[in-house]
């Protein structure tokens, strides 16, 4: 259960990348797959060779956001879509990091890395726990206070409507450029830390992880809600974690784990179709009549359907 809750926070830094190319810049980007093992690899190298695991971590935020910046260029410059250039992208990195690591594999058994450092001070328990949730914390806030700067309303305002902000000569390809580099880099440093943790990087780590950053942010916004930025991304994070919860009980009344990627689909599905069930509807506009805060914030609407993309629930 503890490393349930772990791997679950942990993710959630990479489930905030994808939040915000999936929600905020709606662009359909799969470079996740290869970033994640292009972070993780950038570090196992770098630790093996003795170089500070914080200080690897770091570069694995560069090398996640040039993954991202390779992707907004071929989408923007060369005019590829968004969805195709993300696929090159992520095919070209396979190669890439089989380079960086110099095969399919990286053992970090006996090296000093972020999470033995902590558990040197917390241990293994709820307080590494507790330690990793201020970290996603402060992740959150960051990217919250980000998205309400001057770039990040210009950023969301892209994603809502390019036509709207190209007429006040906003450059779009820029915010999708950046967005996509944000995105990557936090999806990096997740890869960095889910090595260290694991105790090693594997060129097949970050096969299918777009899902998993799917299931996190889908699951989270259907359950705990998205009408702001700052709820929005708290949901992500818990939803990261209640995917992991999810997993984990699977993993315990008997599933193979080769099924997990079934489980993930299958989770994504049955959010995604959440919403659109009456009962679900009823009992969630029931729960916001009885708090005199959301009836004050209510617009004049009522429909709650968390999907599909729309301003109101990327806060704007």
């Amino acid at each position: 259960m503890i490393t349930a809750f772990e791997l679950g926070l942990i993710y959630a830094i990479m489930a905030l990348g994808v939040y915000l190319t999936f929600r905020i810049l709606n662009f359909p980007d799969l470079t996740v797959d290869g970033s994640f093992t292009s972070g993780a690899a950038t570090a196992a190298i770098l630790i093996t060779n003795e170089v500070d695991p914080f200080l690897a971590t770091a570069v694995a935020f560069v090398v996640g956001s040039l993954a991202g910046l390779i992707t907004g260029l071929l989408h923007t410059k060369g005019n590829i879509n968004g969805l195709l250039a993300g696929i090159l992208t992520m095919i070209g990195l396979y190669s890439i990091n089989l380079r960086i690591m110099d095969g399919a594999n990286v053992p970090l058994l006996g090296q000093d890395t972020v999470i033995s450092m902590m558990r040197g001070f917390t241990g293994v328990g709820w307080t590494s726990v507790a330690v990793l949730a201020v970290v996603a914390l402060l992740f959150k806030l960051v990217m919250d206070w980000y998205l309400q700067t001057d770039n990040g309303l210009a950023l969301r305002a892209t994603g809502d409507n390019e036509q709207m902000i190209s007429s006040f000569a906003v450059s779009t390809d820029r915010q999708k450029i950046i967005g996509l580099m944000l995105s990557n880099g936090l999806v990096g440093i997740a890869g960095a830390v889910v090595a260290q943790h694991q105790g090693f990087a594997d060129i097949g780590m970050g096969i299918g992880l777009i899902l998993v950053g799917l299931a996190s942010v889908i699951v989270g916004q259907a359950i705990f809600g998205s009408r702001t930025v700052i709820q929005a991304t708290l949901a992500v994070i818990l939803g990261a974690v209640v995917y992991r919860l999810a997993i984990q009980f699977a993993l315990n009344i008997g599933l193979n784990p080769n099924d997990m990627k079934l489980m993930s689909a299958v989770l994504v599905v049955a959010a995604l179709l959440l919403p659109q069930w009456k009962g679900f509807s009823k009992l969630s506009l029931r729960r916001k009549s009885r708090s005199p805060l959301a009836a004050a914030a209510e617009p004049a609407t009522t429909d709650d359907a968390p999907l599909p993309h729309t301003s109101a629930q990327k806060g704007a």
